[in-house]
């Protein structure tokens, strides 16, 4: 079998400048028929890590834009987080954070306890979306509040498709997000789970986890 013919360097460098600049006149035409902006409806879900840890990111960005922005936090409002910490440590003037769970449903064991919770964290919730000054809000592990019924999956899809306004987003994270959810949202991400130390009798650790 032959041996490959070796690369010319200044060939190689040719050609890829040619294949990018094609690709670039390809996404210069897609770009300019985008030019829309709106309020998105952003979901976050999935068995994999990283959904609170993606809205968050989020809500970073929009503290760095100098954007009015608030969290509430639904389940996970027992927990003391770095995300919690960091925000109403150094950008609370920007960001409201309403820690308004109690712990998970196994931690609580008083099923007339997580439902209060969960329409005190939604009443909020629906305050700080109205606020037109909010340009995002994060709904954080609502996903498991609609799982459980502690909400109900029709009122927050009636509330967002009728009161949410034009220019803000809503980002809502957790695992097994309900089809009635996916199905509003304009963006919708799952996280897969392909490994985790969890399953290796590792436990949850600052800096990853919370």
């Amino acid at each position: 079998m032959a041996a490959p013919k070796p690369t010319d360097p200044a060939e190689d460098a040719a050609r890829h400048a040619q294949k990018m600049a094609r690709k670039k006149v390809a996404r210069d035409k897609i770009m300019a028929t985008k030019a829309g902006e709106k309020g998105l409806i952003i979901v976050h879900t999935g068995a994999g890590k990283g959904k609170s840890s993606a809205g968050f990111g989020m809500i970073l960005r929009c503290i760095a834009h100098g954007m009015p922005c608030a969290v509430v936090q639904f389940i996970k409002g027992a927990w003391s987080t770095g995300e919690r910490t960091l925000i109403e440590g150094h950008f609370g003037e920007l960001c409201q954070f309403h820690a308004m769970g109690e712990g998970f449903t196994w931690e609580t064991q008083d099923k007339t306890r997580d439902i209060a919770a969960a329409r005190a964290g939604w009443d909020r919730a629906k305050e700080l979306i109205r606020d037109q000054r909010n340009r995002m809000v994060l709904l954080d592990e609502i996903n498991i509040a609609l799982r459980y019924d502690y909400l109900s999956v029709a009122e927050v899809v009636a509330f967002l498709k009728t009161e949410k306004p034009a220019m803000t987003h809503v980002v809502l994270t957790g695992r097994n997000a309900r089809e009635d959810l996916i199905e509003i949202a304009d963006l919708v991400t799952e996280m897969t789970l392909v490994k985790h130390p969890f399953r290796s009798g590792i436990k949850g650790q600052k800096g990853v986890e919370f």
